[in-house]
């Protein structure tokens, strides 16, 4: 296939060629394509469109809705619910599956998405995007909410669109990751990035430093070790990235590599972490193992995960191969006591007085 000027809908021709079961998945991609250049128009107006500022409603996540997280969402289903493709979607925003209007037809597959990741950078006008996976629909009626319920290794496609300086369209539907650059004259997604390749080995990573006080002893130690630099067991310096924008941060790593971490927080056991299974780290997790890397909730495969609620969060550790292998031999070390507990000397019992032992 020559890349120069191949555009998403040629791609995904080519993909499907030889595959009949891709055709109606194709289609399905061009609607999720629509959807992300609406909203690629909205974010670039920005105030000159009225889109900034936050409503005084919230989403199922408890989180307080910005203007543009509402109207992006209302834009994949607007997108994607007339073709009779989709039996049922997903998203961020609803607290419950979104049913198909009775005057469109029902499809064979599954949307799940988030409409707006990182929406908390919008006001200041940082990188924000889209993220979404496609599964297939196994009933014949209305899916439920546990139709939704499935491993990310059963997804067909995912990907994620960013918003920057150029708008991005990355996706995978099992045959490697891929990156399409929207051109505004002529309204088509280019593949400028094929087969992206993410290196096994790095020294960058992206983690909030804000909640070291409560991540798990393992993040510490691997965090603590990577800071120490040269003169640590790493023998190396490492640089730290955090874009608060999973999109962005997932974008660097398949570009030129790293480690992401959103971690498990001991100060609340019950909930497993920040970011949703479904609809954000199971679709980055396809992208980056069809790039060759790793994605991990630090004790597993992400991919592997059985979900249990639509809106499931999950621990989130992906990126350069080696790494992730890493950190996760250190939750395994830790778990089963091979390793001491790591605790970071910041976090030490301080006091004013030392005791003096004779």
């Amino acid at each position: 296939m020559r890349y120069g000027r191949t555009t998403l809908s040629k791609f995904l021709i080519e993909q499907a060629r030889g595959d009949a079961t891709l055709g109606d998945l194709a289609a399905l991609l061009i609607d999720v394509a629509a959807a992300v250049k609406s909203i690629s128009a909205m974010v670039s107006k920005g105030a000159l469109g009225g889109y900034l500022g936050s409503l005084e409603t919230q989403n199922v996540q408890g989180e307080t809705q910005k203007k543009l997280d509402v109207l992006t969402n209302e834009a994949v289903l607007s997108n994607c619910e007339w073709g009779g493709l989709v039996a049922g979607m997903v998203s961020e925003e609803l607290d419950q599956p979104y049913a198909i209007p009775s005057e469109y037809p029902r499809g064979g597959y599954l949307l799940a998405f988030d409409p707006l990741d990182g929406s908390s950078n919008i006001d200041v006008n940082v990188s924000v995007g889209t993220i979404f996976s496609v599964l297939r629909h196994s009933g014949s009626g209305a899916p439920e909410a546990q139709s939704f319920l499935r491993p990310g290794r059963e997804q067909l496609a995912a990907g994620y669109a960013l918003y920057g300086p150029s708008t991005m369209l990355v996706m995978s539907v099992g045959r490697g990751t891929h990156g399409f650059t929207l051109d505004r004259e002529t309204g088509n997604f280019i593949l400028t990035h094929p087969d992206l390749l993410i290196p096994a080995d790095t020294s960058e990573f992206a983690i909030n430093v804000s909640n070291e006080r409560f991540w798990e002893p393992p993040i510490q130690r691997y965090v603590t070790e990577c800071k120490a630099g040269r003169a640590g067991v790493r023998e190396r310096d490492f640089n730290m990235r955090w874009i608060a924008s999973m999109v962005a941060e997932v974008h660097r790593i398949l570009m030129r590599g790293g480690v992401f971490m959103y971690p498990r927080f001991t100060r609340d056991p019950v909930r497993s972490g920040r970011l949703r299974l479904l609809y954000e780290a199971n679709p980055m997790a396809l992208l980056i193992e069809q790039a060759g890397g790793a994605a991990s909730t630090g004790r597993g495969r992400m991919l592997e995960v059985e979900p249990e609620s639509i809106h499931q969060r999950v621990p989130v550790v992906l990126g350069s191969r080696h790494e992730v292998e890493r950190i996760e031999r250190y939750h395994q070390e830790f778990d089963c006591g091979a390793d001491q507990p790591y605790v970071s000397p910041l976090f030490n019992e301080r006091s004013l007085y030392r005791q003096e032992v004779s």
